[in-house]
């Protein structure tokens, strides 16, 4: 997750934190900090808490990019079987997604 590491490394300097500082407050060496924020390791689930909290950062704001990514690779996957149908399939495939988003909204 090299983009998780870029987002804590962009948030840790937004609040004006050295590697060192960051690592201490949450108990953790530089070396892993280090490691975290180039995407060699990701943080257990309680380290990525303690690291958001001191940062001051939603788990969604430290994500983001995660997701968005994610989300892409998501829509080239739909849209490469969307291709393999005809014309028909995709109009009723469509109909059928506008009726779930519709419920959806319920």
């Amino acid at each position: 997750m090299v983009s998780l590491g870029r987002q804590i490394a962009k948030f840790r300097k937004i609040r004006g934190l050295k590697q060192e500082e960051l690592a201490e407050m949450v108990s953790l060496s530089t070396s892993y900090i280090s490691a975290i924020e180039r995407g060699v390791k990701n943080p257990t689930l309680e380290n990525f808490i303690a690291i958001a909290n001191v940062l001051r950062a939603s788990s969604d704001e430290l994500l983001k990019e995660e997701l968005e990514v994610r989300f892409d690779i998501q829509i080239t996957q739909l849209g490469a079987m969307l291709e393999k149908l005809d014309d028909h399939e995709k109009e009723r495939i469509l109909h059928v997604v506008a009726v779930m988003i519709e419920d959806a909204g319920k």
